[in-house]
């Protein structure tokens, strides 16, 4: 039996973290597919402009706000989503944020945040939503990760730690989601040009613009296997690296990151006695 993919003509399109960036992009992208995409963001990130963008298109766009970070609220999204508009056949968690964090100014606030937004905001969806789509025998479920959960990069140890357990999330359901007919993608995109790149402290080779990037994430969902993975040149790349011993992918960081040469930066007060 082929493994579902989703189709416009089947049901319902959802994204979270839709209100900017490469979510933002792709629900464009799907709506012009001729989805009905559920586009779900904060309450204080309006989508008001992007339905307006959208509205001459095959398919549209409406409004569930949420925190993704809400489990009860997020539940609530799923059933609202199901009973207002019909079946969810294709869900892109794509709620993220970035907090560098560098060893030297290490607090546990920006490590549970980012879990919880990048990690439990997929779970917090993903549970509910997929009760229904057992129900049906057929879904279709796409998690952002990125091309930092190959190996370990500086600022990285929360952000990178996320997008690692999110892959490892979508390797371990596979098994039994493609026993129910849902399938599950990994979508690890490089460096692409949004609000949470511009916080970045690396060098980022191969930054894409994000309609570029949101592109190749709507081919991805078309006809890509389990991982999608782009800019090539840059994913491959490291992939390889990452299959070579730790301390040389740790030379290959430093020396293209310039990361050893940097001073630490203490800017916090010293733990009082």
């Amino acid at each position: 039996m082929t493994l579902y993919r989703a189709n416009p003509k089947d049901g319902i399109a959802w994204i979270t973290g839709g209100s900017s960036g490469i979510g933002r992009s792709l629900a464009k992208d799907l709506a012009a597919q001729g989805y009905m995409v559920a586009v779900t963001a904060l309450d204080e990130d309006p989508i008001d402009t992007l339905i307006v963008e959208t509205a001459q298109m095959p398919g549209r766009v409406v409004a569930y706000p949420c925190d993704v970070t809400d489990e009860l609220r997020m539940a609530k999204t799923v059933a609202a989503i199901e009973k207002d508009l019909g079946p969810i056949v294709l869900a892109v968690f794509n709620a993220g944020n970035y907090l560098a964090t560098p060893g030297e100014d290490l607090t546990v606030g920006n490590f549970r945040k980012s879990f919880e937004v990048n990690y439990f905001g997929i779970i917090n969806g993903l549970v509910p939503l997929v009760e229904y789509m057992r129900v049906r025998a057929r879904g279709h479920i796409v998690l952002v990760g990125s091309v930092t959960a190959y190996f370990g990069w500086p600022t990285t140890a929360a952000y990178g730690g996320t997008k690692a357990a999110i892959n490892i999330l979508a390797e371990s359901l596979k098994y039994d989601f493609d026993k129910m007919n849902i399938r599950v993608q990994v979508m690890n995109p490089g460096f692409v040009d949004t609000a949470l790149t511009e916080k970045n402290l690396l060098p980022m080779p191969g930054l894409m613009p994000v309609n570029r990037a949101s592109r190749r994430m709507a081919r991805g969902i078309k006809s890509g296997g389990f991982e999608v993975t782009f800019p090539r040149r840059l994913s491959w790349g490291l992939k390889f690296i990452s299959l070579l011993p730790r301390p040389f992918c740790r030379w290959f960081i430093n020396t293209t990151t310039h990361w050893q040469a940097r001073p630490l930066n203490f800017d916090r007060k010293p733990p009082s006695k």
